[in-house]
C-alpha cells in the first residue's frame, strides 16, 4: 500500500482518473510486487491486459474472463472489492504475493469514479508506515495514524495546518519538502529528532528522541499538486551501527564493514585515522570517496567493491593521500549484503583481526551461521542457527557438530523425506550447497538450505555453515502445486489435475470419461445470484465426487459449470446412466429446489488411448450434445470430431465474411390478398461461401450466436435491408411506402443493447419491420418490452414470426406492442384439404383480428391455398405461389411490372 501512494499518489485524489497515470501505476506495481504476473483489469468500459514489461492493451473480447491457459496451469488470483470483480492476476510459475493482490485491488478500487476520494482518505489514514499528504503550499491534507503516533500528535493538530506550525524551526525540512512540491523527489538525511510534547506540541529537550529517515515525492493530479512525505524510524538500525562502531573503536588495523554497494557502515580507528583531521563525516558514504585515498573517487576501490559483492576475492594496493599505499582485501561476509574490507600486514594481523571481528559481527547479525574449527568443533553458533535446529547454542560450543547433533536428537532427511546419516563435515568437498529436511528434537520438521564454505579461523582452515529456513517457501510451493491442480471453489481437481489422474491411471486404462455442462446456467446465475449458484456448484461437485469415489474414479471441474468424471470399469452407457441417476434429484438453493438439466458427452477409454485424447473426445461429444438442445446426451464417435472441426473452420471463416462482402440478401415479397398488391418483403440472409457455395442462415447463425459475431451480422442485415428499401422507394414512386422486415432474435437485441449503436441511423431513415419468433416471447421481461418499444418509436412494425406451431404464448399477443403475426408454414401446408387445419387457421385469424393484428400466411405454394386464405379473411401472403425469393435487382424488376 505504501508503494501505491509513494510512487503514484496522483491516481488517488481525483475523481476522474488520468488513464496514462493508471497504466503507469499498474505496470510499476506489477514490476515491484509480481514482475512475472499478468493482470487483466476492468478499467471503465475497457478490460486491459497489463504486464510489467509491456504497454497495456485492451483485450479483444472486452470481457473479464481468464484465458484457457490460465485455468490449465499457473496461479490465478481474483481481485474483488465489495462483491465486484475488479481484475484477475495470473502467474505461470512464480507465486503471487498476497501484497500484490492487496495493493492492486486497492488501486483498481480507488481508480473508480465512485470511490476515489473515499479510498484515498482510507489509504492514507490506514497506512502502516508513517505518511503525510501535503498540498503544494505545504499544508497537511491527511496523515496516517502511524504518523501521529510516531510524533505524538493528534489529527486536529495536524490536518489543515502548515508544515511550519506543526514542526516549527525546521527550515531544512521545509526546504526538502518544497523541492518535492516543485517536482523533485528528495531523500531526507538521517536525523535525530526530539518528539513534540503531546500537550504543548513543542519539542522539549527532555523528551524522547528517535532517528528518522524520510522521503518526499511530488504528485500531480488533474486539479492539484502536492507532496507525499514518508518517514521511517531507523533507531534500531542506528543502534546496530553504533554497536558495530563500538566493536571497531580502538582497533588499529584498518578495517571497515560495508554494504554490498560500498557504503561504509562502520570503520575501525585504524582506518579513520588515515583521513585528514578536517575531513567530514565518513560513515554513511561510499568507501571510494574517503579522503584518506588519493585520486578520488577511487576507481580501484570501486572495482574491488564490485568484485567482492559478486562473491570473488578482491585484493589491491590503494594509493593514500599521505603517500604510499594501503594493501586492502575485500570479501563478502556471511551476513547478507555485508562486505568486509581489511588492511593487510606482513604478520597477518589484519586477517586475524578481520576474522575476530567478523565472528562477532556474525553473532550480532540476523544470519543463521555456525563456525567450525579445523577439527569440526563448533566455535560460534548464532542464536538464529540454534533456533532453527531447536537446540541451546551453549550445548554445541567446542564439540564436534556431527556427533553432538545426533546425540541431542537432531535427524536429517532428504527433501523427499528419506532418512540420511549426519555427515562428517571434515570429509565434505567444499564449497557445497544442499537442501535438507531437518527434524528437531521436539519433532518439528523444517526444510533448510545449508551452505558450507572453507574459511580461515585463527590461521587454520575452518568451515562456515550458513543455514536458510526454506519451510515457508516449500509449504507455499506445495500449496501452489495443489492449487494449480484443484478448483478453489469445489475442491475438485481441475483440468490439469484430471489429466494427471488419467495419465497415471492403472494399466490397462478402462472405463469411460463423461463431460457435462449445465443447461442455461448463465441465466440461472443472473436470476439467483453468484453466491447461490456457487452453492449449487458445490452440491453438484459433491455428488459427482461421491459417484466417482464409489467406482474408484475421479471427478473434476473443468470450467464454471462444466464438470468431468472418470468412471473406471463402466461402459459408456452405464457411465451416462450413473451420472443421470446421481443428478436426477434437484439441488437446493436456500429453501427452493433447483432442477438442472445437462448436456452429457461420453467417451470410452481403451487401453491404447492417451489421457488428453479421452478427455478431448468427451468434450467434443458434450459440445455436440449442447448444440442439439437441452438435456441431450452424445457418445463420441470419429465423425463428431470432423463435425466440430468443420464448425470451427466455418466460424473462423465467418469472421471474414462481412469484410469480404460475402453476405447478400434475398427478398421474399408479400402481397395483400384483397387486391394482390405487393407491400413489403422479408429480407433473407445468405452467405456466398468461397468453397461451400451459398449457405442458408441455419448453417452459420448458430455459430455466430455463440459469440459477438451475431451482433455484427445483425448490424449488416439491418443496414443492408434499409439500403434496399430506400432504393425501391427512390426508383419506384408507386411503392413510396414499400416496407422491408428483418428477423432478429430477442437474445440478439439484448446483447446489442437494442441496436443502440444503430439508433442514429434508424432515427434518420426509419427502422425496418422487426420479426421475432413466437417462442422467444415466452421468456419475456421488462428489458424485452423496452427494446421493442424503442424500435417502434423509430417506425418499426413488430411482427410475431412462426405463430401457431410449437411454443407460442397467447399472452404475448397482448403483452408486446405488436402490429402483426405470420402464420407458421406448417399451418398453410395442410390447406385446403385438412379440415382441422382449416379450423385452426380460421380461429387464429379471427383471434388476431380481434386483437387488431395484421395476419400474413407464410409458405403459400399453390393458387388453391391463396384462394382459401383469401376466403378465411387472411390479410396477406408470401411464398412460391407468388414468387420465390428475389435478389435486390430482380425485386426491382418484379415490382416495376405490377
Amino acid at each position: 500500500m505504501l508503494l501505491l501512494l509513494t510512487l503514484f499518489p496522483e491516481v488517488l485524489p481525483n475523481v476522474t482518473l488520468p488513464t496514462s497515470a493508471l497504466h503507469t501505476a499498474l505496470r510499476d506495481l506489477l514490476r515491484v510486487h509480481a514482475p512475472e504476473a499478468t493482470l487483466l483489469a476492468s478499467v471503465g468500459k475497457q478490460v486491459l491486459s497489463v504486464r510489467a514489461d509491456a504497454a497495456p492493451f485492451e483485450t479483444p473480447s472486452g470481457e473479464l474472463i481468464p484465458p484457457d491457459a490460465w485455468l490449465d496451469h499457473g496461479q490465478l488470483s481474483w481481485l474483488t472489492r465489495d462483491g465486484a470483480l475488479l481484475g484477475l492476476l495470473w502467474s505461470e510459475e512464480a507465486a503471487i504475493p498476497e501484497g500484490a493482490v492487496e495493493v492492486l485491488t486497492l488501486l483498481l478500487s480507488a481508480a473508480s469514479a465512485e470511490g476515489a476520494n473515499r479510498e484515498a482518505d482510507m489509504l492514507i489514514t490506514q497506512l502502516p508506515a508513517p505518511t503525510a499528504w501535503l498540498n503544494a503550499d505545504l499544508v497537511f491534507r491527511q496523515v496516517s495514524r502511524t504518523f501521529l503516533e510516531l510524533f505524538g500528535l493528534s489529527g486536529p493538530a495536524v490536518v489543515g495546518q502548515p508544515l511550519q506550525a506543526v514542526f516549527p524551526g525546521r527550515e531544512d525540512l521545509v526546504h526538502c519538502l518544497s523541492q518535492a512540491a516543485a517536482g523533485r523527489a528528495t531523500h531526507l538525511p538521517d536525523e535525530y529528532a526530539l518528539l513534540p510534547d503531546r500537550n504543548t506540541g513543542a519539542a522539549e529537550s527532555g523528551s524522547a528522541g528517535v532517528w528518522l529517515r524520510g522521503e518526499a515525492r511530488p504528485y500531480f493530479g488533474g486539479a492539484a499538486a502536492g507532496v507525499l512525505w514518508t518517514v521511517q524510524n531507523v533507531s534500531g538500525e542506528r543502534q546496530e551501527a553504533a554497536r558495530l562502531t563500538a566493536l571497531l573503536d580502538g582497533l588499529e588495523t584498518p578495517l571497515a564493514l560495508l554494504t554490498d554497494t560500498g557504503t561504509v557502515l562502520a570503520a575501525s580507528t585504524g582506518l579513520s585515522d588515515l583521513a585528514p583531521a578536517t575531513a567530514p563525516a565518513l560513515v554513511g558514504t561510499p568507501l571510494w570517496t574517503w579522503p584518506c585515498f588519493s585520486d578520488l573517487p577511487s576507481e580501484l576501490l570501486r572495482d574491488l567493491v564490485r568484485v567482492a559483492a559478486s562473491g570473488g576475492a578482491a585484493n589491491g594496493d590503494v594509493p593514500l593521500v599521505s603517500g604510499g599505499t594501503l594493501p586492502l582485501a575485500l570479501r563478502r561476509s556471511t551476513a547478507p549484503g555485508l562486505l568486509v574490507a581489511a588492511g593487510l600486514s606482513g604478520r597477518g594481523a589484519g586477517l586475524q583481526a578481520s576474522s575476530s571481528v567478523v565472528a562477532q559481527v556474525l553473532a550480532l547479525s540476523d544470519a543463521a551461521t555456525i563456525l567450525l574449527d579445523h577439527a569440526g568443533r563448533t566455535q560460534l553458533v548464532s542464536e538464529q542457527a540454534a533456533g532453527l535446529v531447536g537446540l541451546d547454542a551453549a550445548k554445541l560450543l567446542n564439540l564436534s557438530l556431527s556427533r553432538v547433533l545426533g546425540e541431542l536428537g537432531v535427524r536429517l532427511h532428504t527433501p523427499e523425506g528419506d532418512p540420511m546419516p549426519i555427515p562428517d563435515l571434515r570429509t565434505l568437498n567444499l564449497p557445497l550447497t544442499r537442501e535438507l529436511l531437518v527434524v528437531r528434537p521436539d519433532g518439528v520438521a523444517r526444510h533448510m538450505e545449508v551452505r558450507a564454505t572453507r574459511v580461515e579461523e585463527g590461521g587454520r582452515p575452518g568451515t562456515l555453515l550458513v543455514l536458510r529456513d526454506l519451510t515457508a517457501l516449500r509449504r507455499a510451493q506445495a500449496k501452489m502445486k495443489h492449487d494449480a491442480r484443484h478448483d478453489a471453489l469445489t475442491g475438485l481437481p481441475n483440468r490439469p489435475g484430471l489429466r494427471e489422474h488419467l495419465a497415471a491411471a492403472a494399466t490397462p486404462k478402462t472405463g469411460a470419461v463423461v463431460c457435462l455442462d449445465a443447461d442455461g446456467f448463465g441465466a440461472l446465475n443472473a436470476a439467483l445470484g453468484r453466491t447461490a449458484c456457487d452453492h449449487l456448484l458445490i452440491q453438484l461437485a459433491a455428488r459427482l465426487n461421491d459417484l466417482a469415489g464409489v467406482h474408484g474414479g475421479l471427478a473434476a471441474r473443468l470450467a464454471d459449470d462444466t464438470f468431468a468424471a472418470h468412471l473406471p470399469y463402466l461402459s459408456a452407457d452405464d457411465a451416462v446412466q450413473a451420472i443421470q441417476a446421481a443428478l436426477q434429484v434437484p439441488l437446493r438453493s436456500g429453501r427452493r429446489d433447483v432442477s438442472l438439466t445437462f448436456a452429457l458427452g461420453v467417451s470410452h477409454l481403451p487401453a491404447d488411448m492417451t489421457a488428453d485424447a479421452a478427455l478431448a473426445d468427451a468434450e467434443i461429444a458434450m459440445q455436440h450434445a449442447k448444440r442439439q438442445g437441452r438435456a441431450q446426451t452424445s457418445a463420441f464417435h470419429p465423425g463428431l470430431r470432423a463435425s466440430v472441426a468443420e464448425a470451427f473452420e466455418l466460424e473462423d471463416a465467418l469472421r471474414g465474411a462481412i469484410a469480404g462482402e460475402q453476405f447478400t440478401l434475398l427478398y421474399q415479397p408479400a402481397v395483400q390478398l384483397e387486391d394482390g398488391q405487393p407491400f413489403s418483403a422479408e429480407a433473407l440472409l445468405r452467405w456466398k461461401h468461397p468453397t461451400l457455395g451459398t449457405l442458408a442462415p441455419s448453417r452459420f447463425l448458430p455459430l455466430a450466436s455463440r459469440s459477438d459475431l451475431i451482433m455484427q451480422v445483425g448490424d449488416w442485415v439491418v443496414q443492408e435491408a434499409l439500403r434496399g428499401r430506400d432504393a425501391i422507394r427512390a426508383s419506384l414512386p408507386a411503392h413510396i411506402n414499400w416496407r422491408v422486415s428483418v428477423n432478429l432474435s430477442l437474445e440478439e437485441l439484448r446483447r446489442s443493447a437494442g441496436l443502440e449503436h444503430l439508433m442514429p441511423l434508424l432515427a434518420q431513415q426509419g427502422a425496418p419491420d422487426i420479426e421475432v419468433s413466437a417462442g422467444s416471447l415466452i421468456d419475456h421481461s421488462q428489458d424485452t418490452l423496452g427494446l421493442l418499444e424503442q424500435l417502434r418509436t423509430h417506425g418499426a412494425r413488430l411482427i410475431v414470426d412462426d405463430f401457431g406451431d410449437g411454443a407460442s404464448s397467447l399472452t404475448a399477443l397482448t403483452r408486446f406492442p405488436l402490429s402483426g403475426v405470420k402464420l407458421h408454414p406448417t399451418l398453410t401446408a395442410r390447406l385446403p384439404g385438412d379440415e382441422r387445419s382449416l379450423t385452426l387457421v380460421q380461429g387464429t385469424i379471427d383471434l388476431a383480428h380481434r386483437l387488431g393484428l395484421h395476419v400474413t400466411a407464410v409458405g403459400v405454394e399453390t393458387q388453391e391455398q391463396l384462394s382459401v386464405l383469401r376466403d378465411l379473411g387472411c390479410d396477406a401472403a408470401q411464398g412460391y405461389a407468388i414468387t420465390p425469393p428475389l435478389s435486390a435487382t430482380d425485386l426491382g424488376v418484379w415490382l416495376a411490372e405490377r
